[in-house]
């Protein structure tokens, strides 16, 4: 079954996965440190995605850059996006000022989604990873996995 990755880019990365049917798959956090172990971090978690379609990348500069040559090499569809997009259609207006208050709300959303796929219930849910299961659902509706956001994530 085809996959999407979003990533929250940066040196701490957040990871949500997502399979055709629009669901999460799995989400995590990782801190790789440097560009150099994010270089090879990339390469191995490409690598291993053997059903990996779209690559949805949220940032940009040298480290999307890594990102997008090695989705490139992959023959992945690869899209780079800012915050914003996904924010301004599934964060309310008010939840979208300021950082501090667009994170928390993510915090809020990204927990409901989990919920709403069945996904392994967080411990503790890092900004990152909370923003890559909203990019990547804000995704999956971009590439017509699913037709519109579920009435249960609806705001």
């Amino acid at each position: 079954m085809p996959s999407l990755l979003a990533v929250d880019l940066g040196l701490r990365t957040g990871l949500a996965c997502y399979g055709c049917d629009g669901r999460l798959r799995w989400y995590r956090s990782q801190n790789f440190g440097t560009a150099a172990r994010l270089k090879r971090g990339a390469y191995s978690l490409l690598r291993e995605a053997d059903d990996l379609e779209w690559l949805v990348l949220e940032g940009g500069g040298r480290l999307a850059q890594l990102w997008e040559r090695e989705g490139a090499r992959r023959g992945l569809r690869v899209r780079t996006v800012d915050a914003r997009h996904w924010r301004e259609d599934l964060l309310l207006r008010r939840e979208q000022r300021g950082s501090g208050r667009a994170k928390e709300a993510a915090g809020a959303l990204a927990r409901r989604v989990i919920e709403w796929a069945g996904a392994p219930r967080p411990t503790s849910l890092r900004h990152d990873a909370a923003e890559a299961i909203l990019l990547g659902l804000w995704a999956v509706v971009e590439v017509g996995w699913l037709e519109a956001l579920p009435e249960a994530l609806r705001r």
